[in-house]
């Protein structure tokens, strides 16, 4: 598969019922990406088996602790195995004064180099490019500076039928037909057409990260259809004054969103400590987006081409 989040964390604020603080673990094409760090991330990392390793870049989605507290650990961690690889960072300021104050009363040097990528608030910007992922920011509304994060992968290559090659085509021949170029002559004739020698790419994915927001109506064309949005539902309807208070959502309106966004399918998670039974929070946006599924520590959700 190319293209799997395993849920190292689904709680809100507290740890509550084996339920660890928001992280999760993003693999794109070989692309590691870590999204938010809470408290007890690298055990979680190390529970599944998930080489630290090979984590090049870490996206930090706003301060609040339960979102990056996990974070000083991990990069020691990381130091004290001898890491050398450079690790980017990419958060709102802040993050990075607080990490050097950790090095600096702990009188460490770590063996690998930091990149921090400061965050531009209620700004739509991308953040990371690559041959085949792209990651731009989603403004969020809570309590403090806060960002989404939206990944995308670039169109795919056409892919060989084998089953049709001749036997001397040359490997120059097969790379210009998986970029969707018919290959020609130093006369430019037609040698081989495209579209008889390969089928069509795959559907490239999306996946857009929504933590701690109340109900934002600036980010739903944003993620228009995306293949899977992760949206905070902290708590109950019963409960919506108290998401106004602290600028979270309901899962009903967690629900909303996915339907108004027409996305193909919702994970909720950053569940108050208040419901040890997260049934009940399911059924509320499963009334709205039928294509709804908890955040449950160790799942890994699998998003298919």
């Amino acid at each position: 598969m190319s293209f799997q989040l395993t849920i190292l964390g689904a709680s809100g604020a507290l740890p509550a019922y084996g339920r660890f603080p928001s992280s999760q673990y993003l693999v794109i094409q070989n692309r590691h990406l870590l999204i938010d760090c809470g408290e007890g991330c690298q055990l979680q990392l190390a529970r599944y088996n998930i080489n630290i390793h090979k984590i090049d870049h870490i996206f930090i989605s706003h301060l609040h602790g339960d979102h990056y507290l996990g974070l000083p650990g991990l990069l020691f961690s990381m130091h004290l195995q001898r890491r050398k690889d450079d690790l980017h960072i990419y958060s709102f300021r802040g993050l990075d004064e607080i990490l050097l104050l950790q090095f600096k009363h702990s009188k460490s040097v770590l063996n690998f180099k930091i990149v921090f990528h400061t965050l531009t608030e209620n700004k739509v910007e991308k953040v990371f490019e690559d041959s085949a992922l792209t990651v731009e920011t989603i403004p969020l509304d809570h309590k403090v500076m806060t960002s989404g994060f939206l990944f995308r992968e670039k169109p795919k290559p056409y892919r060989i039928d084998k089953t049709r090659l001749p036997k001397d085509m040359l490997l120059q021949h097969i790379v210009q037909l998986k970029a969707g170029q018919d290959v020609r002559d130093e006369h430019g004739a037609i040698l081989f057409r495209r579209d008889d020698f390969t089928l069509p790419p795959r559907p490239s994915l999306s996946y857009a990260y929504c933590s701690d927001t109340q109900p934002n109506d600036r980010f739903i064309e944003q993620i228009q259809s995306v293949d899977l949005l992760y949206h905070e539902a902290t708590f109950m309807e019963e409960e919506v004054s108290k998401a106004r208070d602290t600028k979270h959502s309901t899962a009903a309106e967690a629900a909303s969103v996915a339907l108004r966004a027409q996305v193909k399918k919702l994970l909720i998670g950053h569940f108050s400590a208040r419901y040890k039974d997260l049934a009940p929070v399911l059924e509320e946006a499963a009334r709205i987006f039928p294509a709804v599924s908890l955040a449950i520590e160790g799942d890994t959700i699998e998003l298919s081409d």
